[in-house]
């Protein structure tokens, strides 16, 4: 792993957090996009080398949805950026580690994504991701 890529952040409104977080920070988000697949609005903030992800959920299919509801709005993931996410992965299966997906996919920004079960990294659902080649 190189680096704390991002940490995510779960939010019931994108709008109203945004103007929060532009506040807190002292920047606007400097990307914001839709991912259908996985149902959610999502927006970034550039912190140095670390950026801070805001999901929103748009229907009771995310799995953001139901964190919300059981644990509401507050830290959802820690994102780590690796060289090799098929390496890392496979690696981190070896060490007992439980992929939530079998292989990575395209999440936000474009970067592959895969996360780990937080059963196994305790309580935390982390994130591997890395730019395409």
């Amino acid at each position: 792993m190189k680096k704390i890529d991002h940490i995510g952040i779960a939010v019931k409104d994108l709008q109203q957090s945004n103007e929060l977080f532009s506040r807190l920070f002292n920047r606007p988000p400097f990307h914001q996009e839709t991912l259908e697949s996985q149902q959610l609005h999502v927006s970034f903030f550039q912190l140095e080398d670390t950026k801070i992800e805001l999901l929103e959920p748009m229907s009771e299919k995310s799995t953001v949805h139901k964190f919300l509801a059981t644990k509401g709005e507050g830290t959802h993931h820690v994102a780590f950026e690796v060289e090799d996410i098929y390496a890392e992965m496979e690696r981190l299966k070896g060490e007992g580690f439980q992929p939530l997906t079998e292989k990575p996919y395209e999440g936000a920004l474009g970067k592959l994504v895969c996360f780990f079960h937080p059963k196994t990294t305790n309580g935390v659902l982390v994130e591997l991701c890395q730019k395409k080649k």
